[in-house]
Order: structure tokens, then C-alpha cells, then sequence
């Protein structure tokens, strides 16, 4: 009869060929920290990346740029408030530090524009929207009264019609100006992988 192997010793000999790499250890530890540094830069952007990466050694560098741009490529978007638009800056300055060379900086130059260009648009439709939906909710507000024999005042945002006609407008300007992030991405993942 043969031996029965505990779950331990079966596990070992599983492993047995399994070796660590800690080249692969490195270059992982090195990732994360890019992506401490990164988020720590988009809380306070006044402290550049310049500085650390400068201080990383020649084979972490690699690593830590790339994760670095993990953070800052995902901060590429179409803002939603005026505040978002200096963390899109932020990640721009970011990125300018890890991908080399002047064409990242003409075009995030003109991203930033075309994002400024966008929260105005936004404002526009949105005022836009509401006086166009206006009078069909007056006259909403009018049958209330009427049925229930007060003033009744309804938020547009609270009434499923106007949510509908405002996000189907609002989301055909949003498709225009994510189609420029999704190239803006592209171009950017485009020059880092070149660097």
C-alpha cells in the first residue's frame, strides 16, 4: 500500500518548481510606488514628479513611470464641474513628465482648451433646455393646480420627462467631446510607449 501524502507535502511538491523573480518583485513594488506618487501629485500637483524621478534607480524607472501614467492617463475625462478642470490640468503636467517630448504638451494645450470650451457649452445647453422644456412644465404645473385647487411648483429634475429630453440633448454634446478624450488617451498612450 502506498503512503498518503498530507496536504502540505502535496503542496510542496506543487510548488517545488515555482521560483520567486525578484526582478518581477521589484518592477511590481516599483509600479505601485508611481502610483502613490500619482495620486499624491494630484492632491497637491505643486509638488512635481520631476524630483522623483529623478531620485528612482535606471530599473525602476520603467515601472514607476508606467505606473505613474496608470493614475494620470485615467484623469483624461470630460469634466463634470469647473473644480475637475484643474485636476485635468494636474494630470496633464503629470503626464508631461513622463512622456518626453513637446507634442504631448501643443496637444493637452489644446485638450484643455476644447475641456474649457465644453463647460461652456454645457451651461449653454443646459439654460437652453430649460427654457425650451419651460413652458411645458408651466403648463404641467397649471394642470396640478387645477386638480388638486393650489400652486403647485414641480423641480424639473424630479419630473421623468424633462430628466429624459435633458440627458438625451446633454448626452449628444457629451458624445462629441468624448470622442476628442478618447484621442487625446490615444495619443498620449501613443507617445509614452514610444519614450
Amino acid at each position: 500500500m502506498g503512503r498518503i501524502k498530507s496536504a502540505l507535502e502535496l503542496a510542496l511538491e506543487r510548488t517545488e518548481s515555482v521560483k520567486s523573480d525578484k526582478g518581477s518583485i521589484d518592477q511590481f513594488e516599483a509600479k505601485q510606488r508611481g502610483k502613490k506618487l500619482a495620486n499624491a501629485f494630484l492632491e497637491n500637483p505643486r509638488d512635481g514628479l520631476e524630483g522623483e524621478l529623478k531620485k528612482a534607480s535606471k530599473e525602476d524607472l520603467g515601472a514607476l513611470k508606467q505606473g505613474i501614467f496608470d493614475v494620470l492617463i485615467a484623469q483624461i475625462t470630460l469634466p463634470v464641474t469647473k473644480d475637475d478642470e484643474k485636476r485635468i490640468e494636474a494630470a496633464g503636467k503629470g503626464l508631461a513628465a513622463v512622456i518626453a517630448g513637446p507634442h504631448f504638451g501643443m496637444l493637452y494645450k489644446q485638450f484643455l482648451q476644447a475641456v474649457s470650451q465644453y463647460l461652456g457649452e454645457m451651461a449653454q445647453y443646459g439654460e437652453a433646455i430649460h427654457r425650451q422644456y419651460a413652458p411645458k412644465l408651466r403648463q404641467k404645473e397649471e394642470e396640478l393646480a387645477r386638480r388638486y385647487g393650489r400652486a403647485v411648483k414641480i423641480d424639473p429634475l424630479q419630473d421623468p420627462e424633462f430628466v429624459a429630453f435633458y440627458n438625451q440633448n446633454i448626452n449628444a454634446l457629451k458624445g462629441n467631446y468624448q470622442a476628442l478624450v478618447d484621442q487625446v488617451r490615444e495619443q498620449a498612450t501613443g507617445m509614452f510607449e514610444q519614450r
